[in-house]
């Protein structure tokens, strides 16, 4: 009988032969990484993995894993690393894809540096919407429609624990020149235009020669 560390192997061998790009997608609650992750997949057929929405449909089987993390949440504490790579990689298998978009993760250095060690993938690059905390409070008051009171001690803990928690990670991939950095205080619309650049980067044209006598044919069509 296989142990779990032979099938979180297997899972990892399986995922490995299949060499899929990941994108990691970062950026403070209101940035906009939710809606702009949507319009990725419809531009450029990446499939988006949401960590937190895999952790909450986990713990909502009433699977053995579901029921431990719904527990560990209970108490206020941590969900191991393992056990959200492990969704996350059954959900990149599971979905047929090699493109994909894994929001709200690596939440911290530890996440990343799991996530490396144990499905021997590095991102592409992350992909770092980046927006002033106040418009990011803005957005999230709007959305809630304005109940100050209700959320904004909460909000401003949430900004506090992404500063203290993501930002190390977004440095380390800074440092490897991985990172894809988008000013998200901008309108969706002139948001995206900066991330279709990213997934699609416009190919310098090569200046049009008008002497192209004697020039074979693809080269005349430059």
């Amino acid at each position: 009988m296989g142990t779990a560390n032979d099938s979180s192997k297997d899972i990892s061998d399986r995922l490995a032969e299949k060499h899929p790009k990941v994108v990691f997608v970062l950026g403070g609650p209101g940035s906009g990484k939710g809606t702009q992750c949507e319009k990725i997949v419809q531009h450029f057929g990446y499939t988006h993995l949401s960590a937190g929405d895999l952790l909450r449909a986990e713990k909502n089987s009433g699977s053995e894993n579901g029921i431990m993390i719904q527990n560990m949440m209970n108490e206020g504490k941590i969900v191991p690393s393992e056990v959200t790579i492990k969704l996350l990689q059954k959900a990149m298998l599971d979905s047929g894809n090699d493109k994909f978009l894994i929001d709200g993760f690596p939440r911290n250095e530890e996440n990343r540096a799991a996530f490396e060690a144990l499905t021997k993938i590095e991102p592409e690059f992350v992909l770092y919407f980046n927006c002033p905390e106040k418009e990011m409070e803005r957005r999230i008051l709007n959305r809630n429609q304005g109940r100050e009171d209700d959320n904004i001690e909460t909000i401003r803990k949430r900004f506090k624990v992404f500063l203290e928690s993501s930002l190390p990670v977004i440095e380390y991939y800074k440092g490897k020149g991985k990172v894809r950095e988008i000013d998200a205080a901008k309108p969706v619309e002139e948001v995206f235009e900066e991330v279709k650049d990213i997934f699609n980067p416009k190919v310098p044209k090569v200046p049009k020669d008008e002497n192209v006598e004697g020039r074979c044919m693809c080269c005349a069509i430059l």
